[in-house]
Order: structure tokens, then C-alpha cells, then sequence
């Protein structure tokens, strides 16, 4: 059951945050994302919210259901995102996914015999920084917000890696 809820949530992150991209933020910059600050006078495009918990959302179907599930569910959530989001928007998060899939590939393979929760915060750094570059290059053609980008996602990212290693040691 735990690895469906993983599937449909990974699937549900990826037009939630290509939706959140031109609809929510304290401000939305003409022809680029709306913005939502991170504190210290950081901001990010509010779609990174949501990305940080895809990514790890992506390592757990990756480990419970295998690469070519959690490929699948960027598939379906990029024709979602086609429908429910600004369809440029989609493309561009569909590309920056599938990179970033592949990048996260590799590392999460590598740890996650040795360290399941580092692996999960790697993987969630490699992760962020592959696809809020090819993100923002191709939806955006700028790295303006690339700070606010790689900061938000890895701090959801700890975040969520955090619950999980918690609720593993309570449910172990």
C-alpha cells in the first residue's frame, strides 16, 4: 500500500508544482515564476515546495518499486501537468525531471545499501541542483532564482528526509 501512496504522491507533485509556478507567490514576476520568500532575502519560485517532497517522493518509489516506476510517474505527471499547468511550464519541468531522474539514478543507487537516509538527502542535493538548472534554463532562460531554487528543495528535502528516518525508527 506504502509504495502506491508514494506512486500517486510523486505523480501529484509534478503538476501541483508546475501549477504553483504561475498561480502562487507573494509576487509573479511577468514572464516568469511567482515567488515566495525563503528568508534571508532569498526567494524561490513556489513550485519548490512542492519539488523538494518529489524528490524524495521519487527516491521511495525507486526503492520500493523500482527506476522504471518512478520514470513512469514523471510520464503521468508531466501529461497532468499539460493539462493543469502552463503546458510550457510542463515541458520544461518534464525535461528538468527526466535529467534530474538520471542523476538521482546513480546516486541513490549507490548509497542506499549503505544509508538509506543518506542517500535520500544526496541524491535530494544532486537532484536539486540538476533540476533547477535545467529548469530554469529552459522555462525561464535565466538562473536568476537558482539560490532560492537549490535552497528550497533541500531544505523540504531534509525536511522530509527527516520524517521518514523518524518514522522508520518509531515503526521499526
Amino acid at each position: 500500500m506504502k509504495k502506491y501512496l508514494a506512486f500517486a504522491g510523486f505523480v501529484a507533485t509534478v503538476p501541483a508544482a508546475n501549477w504553483m509556478i504561475s498561480n502562487v507567490g507573494t509576487v509573479c514576476v511577468p514572464d516568469g515564476p511567482c515567488l515566495i520568500p525563503l528568508g534571508f532575502g532569498i526567494t524561490a519560485p513556489s513550485g519548490v515546495l512542492m519539488v523538494g517532497a518529489a524528490l524524495v517522493l521519487r527516491d521511495l518509489v525507486h526503492e520500493w518499486m523500482g527506476a522504471k516506476y518512478a520514470l513512469a510517474a514523471v510520464v503521468i505527471g508531466a501529461i497532468l501537468s499539460y493539462f493543469l499547468a502552463n503546458p510550457y511550464i510542463a515541458l520544461a519541468s518534464f525535461i528538468a525531471f527526466s535529467i534530474s531522474e538520471l542523476s538521482d539514478f546513480f546516486v541513490y543507487a549507490k548509497l542506499r545499501q549503505k544509508n538509506k537516509p543518506l542517500a535520500i538527502l544526496a541524491s535530494g542535493g544532486v537532484g536539486s541542483v540538476v533540476d533547477s538548472v535545467a529548469f530554469l534554463a529552459i522555462a525561464f532562460g535565466s538562473l536568476a532564482f537558482i539560490e532560492g531554487q537549490i535552497i528550497g528543495k533541500l531544505l523540504i528535502s531534509a525536511l522530509a528526509a527527516a520524517g521518514l528516518y523518524v518514522w522508520r525508527k518509531r515503526n521499526a
